[in-house]
């Protein structure tokens, strides 16, 4: 990638933007800001049913998308009122909405009941899939949208029934009132309604796109910000819409650019080229703040880092090697050399916002080096190369925890050979070097199903890419689906991380994840607890004199 200059920064700007001050227009006094960004878009897309990424969180949430559940981002990420204004259960299988009235999309259109069952429609969402009842799974056959004809790519549905297993139907039932119809019963549909990728979409822009990819690369939502520019790649350029329904947006123009390396996001940062740079690793955090004109914010979110597993590799076959790859892992090791001790070991994939399904006593598996080592000699291995792909510091400290990774199982007798390529589809293609990777697994919402299930269950990723499979899991997590006993649940969840994270791991938690901001101090403007990043009227108090 070339080097940030302020060339490359200010081009396609059309001179809008005098740097380091904020761009003052004739007739609009709100300054416009450039985002320097790891990576923007995985899928080159801006469509939240093939972004399901990190980097598509950051830009889609709180500027472009929306969904009729929204998200305390500011608060404890709860949910809270947004294209609808009420919510209730009509049974175990029901919930009824009521849509909030005056909401304008970004070409103009007014919210209407029909644009919201087109989004949860077959043609925007399922394709020619229908409810999936008995935990088989949906697997993804393709990873390329092509660029002629409105039907979805393959992962699209795939994608949809990750989000929605056994959705049968959302239906009008007056001009104000939608319905949520689900062909078993689930105690979580209200946070699949608030959850990433439930967002709704104008059925006019999509019919008058001129094929699927035109439409997801511009696609018509209600969010405060509309897209101007997407050069993949490159730059996402977005500009206020100011009929949002919660209010006059506070930023003229916004500028994503992306920027792979730290070095050049902060070096731009530093000489004003730049308003924000995303991803800083905490071992950057005490330069930038050393300088008083600058600021870093951030904390821990509700994402955990991984290493996943494909169970079809020869080598990863016998599960008592991949027990083993878990118990050679120092953990807080690497928390306290890569963090700085600003993250935690967390207690396997869940988190204490689940409430009573949140089990305490669970831990990741113990750092024990002597049983890793038995367990290798045990499953006879002996010295194959296992590959692990990795992605140039995609996630924060990537490069640096998977080196410490390798070296980690090397002491108990593992030969990991560690593989840069250079993107998702690389990572993912399936063959004989598809053994070990990264990834990072959120909770959208305060049930495990939101994780666990919808991750590493019949058609989570990991299942749909064939990775990872477990007969007993399987039928668990349908159980976790649809039970409404939430004692048994309770029951249930725990023998599913018994199974994916010790008996045949599907994967194992390296650390909760932690997301840092770097801005002037000039700008006052909140972080919130997430990937996203906010920039309404409640998060962006301006720039100080």
């Amino acid at each position: 990638m070339p080097r940030l200059t302020r060339r490359s920064i200010l081009a396609g700007t059309a001179g809008s933007l005098t740097l380091p001050r904020f761009a003052i227009g004739q007739a609009d006094q709100r300054p416009s800001i450039v985002v320097a960004v790891q990576k923007i878009s995985n899928s080159n897309t801006l469509e939240v049913l093939r972004e399901q990424s990190n980097v598509g969180e950051r830009v889609f949430y709180t500027s472009i998308w929306e969904g009729l559940i929204g998200r305390n981002w500011l608060g404890d990420q709860g949910p809270v009122p947004s294209l609808a204004t009420a919510w209730r259960r009509i049974d175990d299988r029901t919930v009824e909405l009521d849509l909030r009235e005056g909401v304008t999309f970004h070409n103009g259109d007014t919210l209407t009941v029909e644009d919201v069952v087109f989004s949860f429609g077959r043609e925007r969402m399922f394709g020619d899939t229908g409810p999936i009842l008995a935990g088989e799974t949906l697997r993804v056959t393709s990873a390329t949208p092509v660029a002629g004809g409105k039907a979805p790519p393959p992962e699209v549905p795939a994608i949809a029934r990750r989000i929605w297993p056994a959705l049968e139907r959302v239906e009008a039932v007056n001009a104000h009132t939608v319905r949520f119809v689900n062909a078993v019963p689930d105690v979580t549909l209200e946070g699949r309604i608030g959850r990433y990728g439930s967002d709704v979409a104008s059925r006019r822009a999509f019919e008058a796109a001129a094929s699927w990819l035109a439409w997801a690369r511009k696609p018509v939502a209600t969010g405060p910000y509309r897209i101007v520019e997407f050069r993949p790649d490159v730059e996402l350029v977005l500009e206020a819409h100011d009929e949002y329904w919660g209010g006059r947006p506070p930023l003229r123009r916004i500028r994503f650019v992306e920027v792979p390396e730290v070095a050049s996001r902060v070096n731009g940062l530093l000489s004003g080229e730049v308003q924000f740079a995303c991803d800083i690793p905490p071992d950057q955090i005490a330069g930038i703040e050393r300088n008083p004109r600058f600021e870093v914010q951030g904390a821990t979110i509700h994402n955990h880092r991984l290493t996943v597993f494909d169970k079809n590799h020869a080598q990863l076959a016998d599960p008592r090697i991949r027990r083993a790859m878990t118990h050679a892992i120092d953990r807080q090791a690497i928390v306290d050399s890569l963090w700085g001790g600003r993250t935690r070991v967390p207690p396997g994939l869940q988190w204490e916002f689940y409430g009573p399904m949140f089990h305490a006593d669970w831990t990741v598996p113990a750092y024990d080096p002597a049983l890793a080592q038995r367990l290798v000699r045990e499953a006879g291995y002996r010295g194959d190369p296992i590959p692990y792909r990795c992605l140039n510091n995609y996630y924060t400290n990537q490069n640096a925890t998977a080196q410490i990774l390798v070296e980690m199982w090397k002491s108990v007798g593992l030969n990991v050979q560690l593989q840069m390529v250079e993107n998702w589809q690389q990572i993912m293609q399936r063959g004989e070097t598809r053994a070990i990777r990264d990834w990072s697994n959120s909770a959208l919402y305060n049930d495990p199903v939101s994780s666990l299930t919808s991750q590493h269950g019949p058609n989570g990723s990991q299942q749909q890419q064939g990775e990872w499979r477990n007969d007993e899991f399987n039928r668990l997590a349908i159980e976790l689906e649809t039970s409404t006993d939430r004692a048994r649940r309770r029951v249930v969840f725990r023998r599913m991380i018994e199974i994916a994270e010790r008996e045949d791991p599907a994967y194992t938690v390296l650390h909760q994840n932690a997301t840092f901001t770097a801005k002037p101090k000039a700008i006052r403007w909140r972080q919130p607890a997430a990937f996203a990043m906010d920039f309404r009227a409640e998060a962006w108090g301006g720039v100080s004199g």
